[in-house]
């Protein structure tokens, strides 16, 4: 049998939400034997390959990577940023005059 880590097995709560979704018999076929040949049922593979998925998918948007020169960028732009223009005063004015201090 080969290894497989069930994601959804660590979390701690009661399977009360239900997923159905529709598929190609090719996949399901697929699927039932991945399944089997790791020794599990279908909806532990779905539910814990989905779950690893949406987890990488979160994680990759939820970051962003800078390569070393971009960080160098970015930190120089926060340690001495451009003065500001008409346009940024012209709409600091306006949100002064709409936002009471404070708020």
């Amino acid at each position: 049998m080969l290894n497989f880590d069930d994601y959804a097995a660590a979390i701690d709560e009661s399977k009360t939400a239900r997923m159905e979704q529709r598929t190609k018999p090719h996949v399901k076929a697929q699927i039932q034997r991945a399944a089997a040949l790791l020794g599990i049922d279908e909806t532990t593979f779905v539910t814990s390959v989905a779950l690893e998925r949406a987890q990488a998918t979160i994680a990759d948007h939820e970051r962003t990577i800078l390569s070393a020169a971009d960080r160098d960028m970015v930190l120089a732009a926060l340690e001495t940023p451009a003065p500001p223009t008409d346009a940024l005063r012209e709409v600091m004015a306006m949100h002064d005059a709409r936002v009471a201090p404070g708020d």
